[in-house]
């Protein structure tokens, strides 16, 4: 049985829209002025449910949804460099990161592959959905490299509903 990768499948679709690309025009600040931050998580459509076009917004994603040190560096560039004036926070329930920790990460992958000193020494794995968000938005709001006039709100999407809920961050 010869079985399409997901990265083949991927590349032959390319080939279609890159016949149709009609991007080249853009500009690279986001149209919206706008930097989205929000967890990797497959079910979340990003641009459909904020409604955002191509263009729109600088969007950056990973395990958590979580402000890390590279993270913050896009952030730093966005809104510095790049015209960014406003920054959404997203968490979701159902995270994975709030069904493991740590230390729990870091044994099964000794188990796994053996005791390492390699990276990463934080999986940034969190228990309270909201406290999450509202530390997110605390670190970005607290970096001297982040323009104080920025706009910076938090939120949590519903992964059973669509629904995003702000929540409140001081």
């Amino acid at each position: 049985m010869n079985q399409t990768s997901a990265i083949d499948h991927v590349l032959e679709h390319n080939v279609g829209y890159s016949r149709t690309f009609t991007g080249a025009d853009l500009s690279a600040p986001p149209l919206r002025k706008l930097l989205v931050i929000a967890c990797m998580d497959a079910r979340i459509n990003i641009q459909t449910a904020l409604g955002l076009n191509y263009g729109d917004a600088h969007i950056l994603r990973n395990a958590g949804g979580t402000v890390t040190d590279d993270v913050l560096r896009s952030a730093i560039v966005s809104t510095n460099a790049l015209s960014t004036r406003e920054i959404m926070v997203i968490n979701h329930t159902g995270c994975g990161m709030m069904a493991c920790t740590d230390h729990g990460l870091h044994e099964q992958l000794n188990e796994k592959y053996g005791p390492t000193n390699h990276t990463p020494l934080d999986f940034y794995a969190f228990t309270e959905l909201n406290r999450h968000v509202m530390d997110q938005v605390a670190r970005l709001r607290s970096h001297p490299w982040i323009p104080q006039d920025t706009t910076i709100r938090g939120f949590t999407y519903d992964v059973t509903t669509g629904q995003l809920h702000e929540v409140e961050c001081g």
